[in-house]
């Protein structure tokens, strides 16, 4: 095996790990509106307000909301760029492929987000992947400057939102507690009220991804795109000098605005929100830096191992957390939404990411791509699925 060669797996291996870890990350933020009907309306519920319930929402507000699908993002547009050049070497046109891939995924993204789960990220990536497509052929800086962009605009936005509007005033406390009970109810109910629930979310869901989500995201996409294109995730040794300081900037101020929003409310107060989504991509690039350290340790390896046939097969694991969570909360199976604590649920989340981690080795051992995985490859080059394994060469 070439010296190339081996960086490319290397770089296959960190990017498949790196995704495995955004899954879970994805799983404990979706978890909660697959558990209680109370996060949809921005409401909590009284059964579960004692100190400890407190604390397990606060740290996960500070930790993990708005940081992982950042992440998730991020290696989403650094697989675009893979993506391209692979079309390239195979002589074959890029935007029609990707068209394929970004129609496939908004399908597969719209009936999870109906079927399955309030909410959906699939479906952003297949939207907002249009502007990334039209935008492949620009340069490293202008791809920055955009992304760069976004983030001012939303500062500018968001902050004069906050400052010149009440956001508490736009609240109804009552009406959200009733509107979160009746949801609730639905969701431990049969198919056609859980569907029915997360039909009624998607106004609120489609206003998140023009005001805030949609814009995030693309510049994720982008600034994902630029790693790519500079093999910034390609022969990682854990060693460099960057990734120490990408962490003695990210984590303090990351924390300390994840802090800032859960402490001021959440996503009930404008500024709080804010807070959050300016100090949230350092937080995640912290995360990025501490796992790759970490992967390429004696101790790390082993995960590395765990976690990147997971992250191979994401697209399937992310829309089999969701059936996991609908059969394990919703009417459809035990109906158990409601009745968990906020501890409760980040442990069913790290027990459905376990699982996960079990099958997706099983999966990998005999498979070359996930279930999912298959079928988007076969939209994408416009061919029959396939699943089988390919012969290892050296």
């Amino acid at each position: 095996m070439t010296t190339s060669e081996l960086a490319a797996r290397s770089r296959i291996s960190d990017v498949d790990a790196l995704r495995g870890f955004a899954l879970l990350g994805i799983l404990i933020v979706n978890i909660t509106f697959a558990a209680s009907g109370y996060p949809i309306h921005v409401a909590e519920d009284p059964a579960y307000d004692s100190g400890l319930d407190h604390a397990v929402r606060w740290l996960s507000s500070t930790f993990v909301d708005m940081k992982f699908y950042l992440l998730f993002s991020f290696l989403f547009g650094y697989s675009f760029q893979l993506q391209l050049e692979a079309a390239r070497r195979a002589g074959a046109q890029f935007k029609p492929r990707m068209l394929r891939r970004l129609g496939g995924l908004f399908v597969l993204g719209w009936l999870h987000m109906i079927l399955l789960i309030t909410g959906d990220i699939l479906t952003v990536y297949a939207l907002i992947g249009l502007i990334l497509l039209a935008m492949h052929k620009v340069k490293d800086k202008t791809a920055l400057i955009v992304a760069a962009g976004i983030y001012i605009w939303l500062l500018l936005a968001m902050g004069s939102t906050g400052l010149l509007m009440d956001s508490s005033t736009l609240l109804d406390p009552a009406g959200a507690m009733a509107a979160a009970q009746e949801t609730t109810a639905n969701l431990a109910g049969g198919f056609g009220g859980v569907i029915g629930e997360h039909l009624k979310a998607l106004p609120l869901y489609g206003l998140s991804i023009v005001s805030m989500q949609g814009p995030t995201t693309l510049a994720a996409l982008l600034i994902g795109m630029v790693a790519g294109r500079r093999r910034l995730l390609s022969g990682v040794t854990g060693h460099e000098p960057v990734l120490r300081k990408v962490q003695l900037i990210g984590f303090p101020v990351g924390i300390a605005g994840g802090a800032i929003y859960a402490t001021a409310g959440g996503n009930g107060h404008t500024l709080a929100v804010l807070a959050s989504v300016m100090t949230a991509p350092f937080l995640t690039a912290a995360y990025v830096a501490t796992v790759l350290r970490f992967l390429h340790t004696t101790r790390g390896a082993a995960f590395s191992k765990a976690l990147a046939p997971t992250g191979r097969m994401a697209l399937s694991n992310y829309i089999g957390q969701s059936v996991a969570t609908m059969i394990i909360f919703t009417g459809v199976g035990f109906g158990l939404v409601g009745q968990v604590s906020p501890l409760e649920m980040v442990v069913f989340a790290f027990a459905i990411f376990a699982a996960q981690l079990v099958l997706s080795r099983l999966w990998m051992n005999h498979f070359e791509y996930g279930p999912l995985e298959g079928v988007l490859r076969g939209i994408t080059n416009k061919t029959r699925p396939t699943w089988r394994k390919l012969p290892q060469t050296v």
